[in-house]
């Protein structure tokens, strides 16, 4: 039978009178409080003094100090509280005077249900009061394995019964405070990191409907719950935002009410947990109406906040915290004027044994001349370094160096490059054969007279004892044309899936500054016949390799077959045949320059950068829009005739490039450039599932009866708040996946497995997030259904990892990160590989303090 303790159920007459008692001595609660902390101050600087005048009347005193200062309770507490059979306290004790809230007795018969439904052992009974003297009594209080708070506002325990549940805390007891248990103790620090925030005064008080993101799908409280979650309830604002000192398992999307003067933007923890003095806490925000206690998803909520604190199963409330995590800088500087620890930094690969290899584009060290003249043979030539880290001895081999065309500095569009050494993968049976496969612009493709060169993915051997890479053993896969007149957006990355195919990212190296940043569709320039700003010869072209992610299958003799399933099979017979190319898994992509394939479902998960329109425009459409994508299958992502969520640019062309023509249809795309040598009729394009701009992620806009949006600033509405551009290149992450057999005492926890990292080259209001996609729509462009910034445990700033240019996990589970430095085209002294590990630990409370056996 389930208990109701001192107050529960009983006549009316006797609640109010308790009511009054409890209120009467909550009320005198806080000057009893500030009187404690005067005596304590008083009797400090009398024993001070006596101190100071025993030293001048006798001489140096022999380590003198003040007096210990007597606790104030001696209430003992047995560890960890409760017995043998699980006790759940419900405490709802209140400063004010006046009858039983409607929301306490709501919470309590839900709680009580909660312990008698459920899993035979899982279930536990519940004891109701509001009586404080139960925290001084600590035979009683060691009964209990969680304490739930459903309290009001004010001081709802004098200084003692506060120390009797420290003290309880401290012998491992757990915590679970319901929506205005925020406002108790409110002199109390011990308290305010009890609960972890404190609601903002002028917070909203109406009961509002809002959509709750369950971003932890392992906690109990959050693993049976909607991932958006649409509820009604009172949201409180908080005076300071807990994230990243508390475990957030759910947040509020401000966007869906009104939160008022206070609010505190994308992210808004609503519930959170933390290990906290000895003890576990979880709080929630939520449960400020009556009806919440009697929501089917709410009581699961709660069914798992006490199923943690109570131990009968363990949850990991760490892995958000950044104090739990540590980021190292594992490369030195290199010496001067050489490229000995890390060339200009642009890609990195781990292999099976946890070396890391990197490589470097072809830039040097800024004390090194580049030749931009087009009549010297020698102009870009650099060197595109591949170096390794070896986790056991700690030191870096350069492993060779390929002669490449990317060493031409900085400069307008037509100066620099951005050609070179540009990705790099390791065979999937690489701890057998040391294959290794680059990714590059050699310079002897290069022809100076048409400024044309050749891109080439080729495999070579690794020597594994040595480090050394044969630069003899090269075997070219693929190789096809670029243009090099002007810069830039070359791609670069690559990535395998589970079934042995390689796919390659390759930019579309053409200048949008002939568009005025738009569509970058400009047919007019041309060097010696070869267009350089008309983005429908390459991206939009179904006949042509650049602004595309490939997908072959490599053969041990190093050539490759096509596998089924890409966008074309290149014996397409349509428009007379011989326009399109077998390799293309997706194209419309502008500079896709990081993939990654999760190889538990095959999916593709790619990045890549926008034009340099700061703003839309109502004449040519929208503005600089960086890019991820989820894709599930063989796509067009609409580069360059849409962006975003198939926002249409406007099309031109001759004879008066200036002059607007219409809007481009995105489910019926036509490529009708003179430079175009595939298909007129493309793929319909498919939307995409994250875009930024200068002015907010994700803009979106009013459309007309074609489907044209507005463009006007004052129209745009941001689909998703947390992230933001400006000066910005998107740089893909890898989707995590947690290994429990791994040993591995850095790894990430698996609060984060199934999360896709997504980043910026900077780290201002850029993105760098983890984030939730919804497997059954992603495919199709869904937005993500929740984020978690990165950028305190992948650290921003001077110190921190600035210029994020890539990240992997290695099979240690720690994140592996290159900082391109703090130049551009060169490598220099903050050019660095580092490496970020989890220090947390494993999820509590230990097994063997689990109230009943192993969970």
């Amino acid at each position: 039978m389930h208990l109701r303790g001192l107050s529960t159920r009983r006549a009316k007459s006797t609640e109010r009178a308790r009511s009054a008692r409890i209120a009467g001595t909550a009320r005198g609660a806080g000057t009893a409080r500030r009187d404690v902390r005067r005596r304590r101050r008083a009797r400090v600087a009398a024993v001070a003094a006596v101190v100071v005048t025993a030293g001048l009347l006798s001489g140096p005193a022999v380590q003198a100090r003040p007096a210990p200062e007597p606790p104030l309770t001696t209430i003992s507490v047995m560890s960890p509280p409760g017995g043998p059979g699980v006790n759940v306290l419900v405490f709802h004790g209140s400063a004010a005077a006046g009858e039983e809230s409607p929301v306490v007795d709501a919470g309590i018969e839900a709680i009580e249900d909660i312990g008698l439904t459920g899993a035979t052992d899982q279930r536990f009974a519940v004891e109701a009061t509001d009586d404080a003297s139960v925290f001084t009594d600590g035979p009683r209080l060691s009964r209990f394995h969680a304490i739930v708070f459903l309290t009001g506002g004010g001081d709802v325990l004098d200084p003692e019964q506060e120390a009797g549940l420290e003290a309880y805390m401290e012998a491992g007891g757990g915590f679970v405070g319901l929506h205005d248990a925020a406002r108790a103790e409110p002199y109390s620090d011990w308290f305010t990191g009890l609960i972890g925030a404190r609601p903002a005064a002028n917070g909203p008080t109406a009961v509002q409907r809002a959509t709750v993101e369950v971003g932890d799908r392992r906690h109990p409280a959050g693993k049976d719950l909607p991932v958006e979650w649409k509820r009604p309830d009172r949201w409180p604002n908080w005076t300071r935002n807990p994230t990243g000192t508390v475990h957030t398992v759910a947040r509020v999307r401000e966007s869906t009410y009104q939160p008022g003067t206070s609010a505190n933007g994308a992210d808004h923890p609503i519930s959170w947990c933390r290990d906290y003095d000895g003890g576990r806490s979880f709080y929630t925000g939520m449960g400020g109406t009556v009806s919440a206690y009697d929501e089917t998803d709410f009581r699961a909520h709660l069914r798992g906040a006490l199923l943690w604190t109570t131990r009968l199963v363990q949850a990991d409330c760490k892995a958000t915290i950044t104090a739990h995590y540590k980021a190292e800088r594992l490369t030195q500087p290199n010496r001067p004027g050489l490229n000995d620890q890390i060339g200009e930094p642009h890609g990195l690969v781990t292999a099976p044994d946890g070396r890391v290899l990197y490589i470097g584009r072809g830039g040097a060290d800024s004390s090194q001349p580049v030749i931009t003249d087009w009549n010297n043979p020698d102009i870009g030539k650099g060197k595109g370094e591949i170096h390794v880290y070896d986790p056991v001895t700690k030191k870096v081999t350069l492993a060779g160096a390929l002669t490449v065309f990317g060493n031409k500095g900085g400069g307008d569009e037509l100066v620099k490059v951005e050609e070179g050494l540009l990705g790099i993968e390791l065979d999937p049976r690489f701890a057998q054969n040391g294959w290794v496969y680059l990714h590059y612009t050699p310079h002897s493709g290069v022809d100076r007279d048409k400024r044309m060169a050749e891109r080439r993915v080729s495999r070579f051997t690794l020597d594994p004892t040595t480090n050394r890479l044969d630069l003899g053993s090269e075997k070219v896969l693929l190789k096809w044309p670029v243009q090099v007149h002007s810069c830039c957006h070359a791609g670069g990355g690559m990535a395998w899936d589970s079934r042995g195919n390689l796919y390659i990212a390759t930019g579309d190296n053409n200048s949008s500054g002939f568009s005025d940043g738009y569509s970058g569709n400009n047919p007019q320039p041309n060097y010696k016949g070869v267009s350089f700003a008309d983005a429908r010869r390459t991206a939009g072209n179904t006949n042509n390799l650049n602004g595309k992610i490939l997908r072959i299958h490599p053969e041990p003799d190093g050539t490759y077959t096509l596998p089924e399933g890409n966008l074309f099979t290149g014996r397409e017979s349509a428009e007379g045949g011989g326009k399109t190319r077998g390799e293309i898994y997706v194209m419309g992509v502008r500079n896709p320059a990081r993939i990654s394939v999760d190889r538990q479902t095959d999916v593709l998960y790619a990045g890549w950068v926008g034009p340099d329109a700061s703003v839309p425009s109502t004449t040519w459409g929208p503005a600089k829009y960086d890019t991820f994508a989820v894709i599930t299958e063989a796509s067009n992502r609409g580069w360059p005739y849409c962006m975003g969520n198939k926002q249409p640019y406007r099309d031109r062309n001759l004879p008066d490039p200036a002059k607007p023509l219409g809007w481009y249809d995105c489910d019926r795309p036509k490529n009708e450039s003179p430079n175009n040598d595939g298909l007129v009729n493309l793929p319909p394009v498919t939307g995409n599932n994250i875009w930024y701009s200068p002015q907010g992620g994700a803009p979106d806009y009013p459309r007309d009866a074609s489907g044209v949006p507005s463009y006007k600033q004052d129209e745009a509405r941001y689909l998703l708040p947390w992230l933001k551009g400006g000066g910005q290149a998107a740089m893909n992450g890898p989707l995590y996946r947690y290994d429990a057999a791994s040993a591995s005492t850095a790894k990430w926890p698996a609060y984060w497995d199934g999360k896709w990292f997504v980043g910026d080259f900077y780290d201002a209001d850029q993105p760098r997030n983890a984030v939730l996609m919804n497997p059954a729509t992603q495919g199709a462009g869904s937005l993500p259904v929740h984020s978690e910034s990165l950028k305190k445990i992948v650290p921003v700033g001077t110190d921190g990892i600035r210029n994020l240019m890539d990240w992997r996990f290695g099979p240690d589970g720690a994140l592996y990160v290159l900082d391109y430095g703090r130049g551009f085209f060169t490598s220099d002294a903050r050019s660095a590989l580092w490496r970020v590990t989890y220090t947390g630990g494993g999820p509590t409370p230990a097994v063997g303090q689990l109230a009943r056996g192993t969970r």
